[in-house]
């Protein structure tokens, strides 16, 4: 088990190794489409990369999510994310309910530094395919 203090060291430790190891501007909240942001998670069970649709207004949120259902084939296909996960409502830590498109990898584990090396790759691949894909369909999300 480890201390608040300890836990928050190792998830800066890892944030750090990982922009070292990949030097790369990603998209992320810059999306230049409101509501919508790109995000990476790590925490003590998995990793996580994350297309999140988080407006306030649910009439935005419900079109633009309509929008990237529309495109759920071609998402899923070999070409991005075959794994990827819809969620119409997902419930952040925050109590904040946000649609979501996910894609996770299981047993890995920020406190375990055995694990990093993986979490990393897997990061770094998923977004970018993540990324290829929003930068394709971007005009048809922003439509």
């Amino acid at each position: 088990m480890f201390s608040k203090e300890e836990s928050k060291k190792l998830r800066q430790e890892f944030w750090i190794a990982f922009g070292k190891s990949y030097p790369r501007k990603w998209i992320l909240y810059n999306t230049k489409i409101k509501g919508l942001t790109l995000k990476f998670h790590f925490d003590v069970k998995k990793a996580m990369v994350v297309m999140d649709v988080e407006t306030a207004d649910l009439e935005r949120r419900i079109s633009l999510w309509e929008k990237i259902q529309s495109l759920t084939s071609i998402l899923r296909s070999d070409e991005y994310l075959p794994e990827a996960r819809f969620e119409d409502a997902y419930i952040l830590e925050n109590g904040k309910e946000v649609s979501r498109v996910y894609i996770e990898k299981k047993g890995v584990s920020i406190h375990n530094k055995n694990t990093w090396q993986e979490t990393m790759v897997f990061l770094s691949e998923t977004m970018m395919r993540l990324e290829a894909f929003f930068i394709e369909y971007r005009d048809i999300l922003n439509s």
